[in-house]
Order: C-alpha cells, then sequence, then structure tokens
C-alpha cells in the first residue's frame, strides 16, 4: 500500500476558501494567528472558520511568539487541533504552552545549509512534526524553496515539507524527500490570503499523482 501524503492549505481567511480546500481533499487548514501577516485571522474571523471546518479535517494554529495566555485565549474560542510555533519559542516554551492547552504542536524551523537539522530534531523531540521552510527575513513563509537534499532521508518521515511550493514542484517535492505532508499557503493564492481554487485542486492533485510513482 502507498503512502499518503498529507495536505495542509494554509493561511486560510475565507469560508469559500475553506470549502474548495476541504473539497479538494486537503487535510489540513491553517490559520494564521500573527497579528503582522497578511493572512492574519481575528478570533472571531476564526471561529466562524472552524464552525464551516467540517469533521476529520484538522484545524492547525499558527503562531509567532505567542504568549501562554494568548495561546489559552484562542483555543478557548477556536477548537483548534494542533499549534504550529513558527517564531523562536524554545523547547520549552513549546513543551509549556502545549500542555496547558493540551494540544500537540509542530515547531517550524527556517532551513539554511548551517542548521544541523538532526540536532534541532532533538532538541525539539516532544513535536508532533517538524515543518521545514525556506529562510527569509521576519517570520512566516516568504514564498520561497529551500535546498531539499538538506533534509536528512530518516527525518523525512517527521517533515511537513513547506516554502514556495505549488502545483508545478510539488510533485518533485514529494517524489524526491517523501515527506509525512506537505504545507502550501502562497502557492495556490490569487493575491495574499485569497486563494485561487484552481490552483488548489492542481496542488491536491499533484501530490496525488506524486504519491502514485
Amino acid at each position: 500500500m502507498k503512502a499518503r501524503t498529507r495536505i495542509k492549505i494554509c493561511g486560510i481567511t475565507r469560508a469559500e476558501d475553506l470549502h474548495a480546500a476541504v473539497a479538494a481533499g486537503a487535510d489540513a487548514i491553517g490559520l494564521v494567528f500573527y497579528a503582522q501577516s497578511p493572512r492574519h485571522v481575528s478570533l472571531e474571523q476564526a471561529a466562524a472558520l472552524a464552525s464551516a471546518c467540517p469533521a476529520f479535517v484538522s484545524l492547525v494554529g499558527l503562531f509567532v511568539n505567542a504568549d501562554v495566555a494568548t495561546v489559552q485565549e484562542t483555543c478557548r474560542q477556536v477548537p483548534l487541533s494542533l499549534l504550529q510555533f513558527h517564531g523562536d519559542e524554545t523547547p520549552q516554551q513549546c513543551v509549556d504552552i502545549a500542555r496547558q492547552v493540551q494540544r500537540p504542536f509542530l515547531r517550524a524551523a527556517r532551513v539554511t545549509p548551517q542548521l544541523d537539522l538532526l540536532e534541532f530534531d532533538r532538541h525539539y523531540a516532544p513535536a508532533a512534526s517538524l515543518l521545514l521552510d525556506a529562510f527569509v527575513d521576519g517570520y512566516g513563509g516568504g514564498g520561497k524553496v529551500f535546498d531539499w537534499s538538506l533534509i536528512p532521508a530518516k527525518l523525512a518521515p517527521r517533515v511537513v515539507l513547506s516554502g514556495g511550493l505549488n502545483a508545478q514542484n510539488v510533485a518533485d517535492a514529494v517524489t524526491r524527500v517523501r515527506p509525512y505532508a506537505v504545507d502550501v499557503s502562497s502557492g495556490v493564492e490569487s493575491s495574499k490570503g485569497i486563494k485561487d481554487h484552481a490552483l488548489i485542486r492542481q496542488f491536491v492533485q499533484a501530490v496525488r499523482d506524486a504519491d502514485q510513482r
């Protein structure tokens, strides 16, 4: 039986985009709670989006250097399945916040040739997965691809691959890396925070085609 690569569509800001992602076959929806992101959603927006999300589709909340109180209040109003720490959070901070809100977490890494990913993984061993993104100034995705050969093969089953993915390159990414999941945001957008439904369908189909090869 061939492995199925999971798919997360991140930076959802509109219900119609959420429905399109779910209809295309996305496994997870990403909501951004970082105020400086163009894809940021308020708690009210996020709660409305969550109410439109069907069963068996995960809701992932992206945080950047948020304190415990902020994450607690977010989880009180929005039924998140998973936390994504995308800032400078230490291993202990990740564990402490996740324990307080009783949620598993992803830890994002901005990949450079100097970053020892195996060592990073050891530090963040309690994370459910590592989300690997390209290094950019500031926080959040920059829509840039990094060198996938930097990912150790034995780490791939724990990897959520991100960074500049789109319908044209994701099949190659899945074939070469064999990550647990892929994460896309700007690669399926017509403008920042606005998803292109045709691009979402093409992206998901490209992943499924790669899984069959």
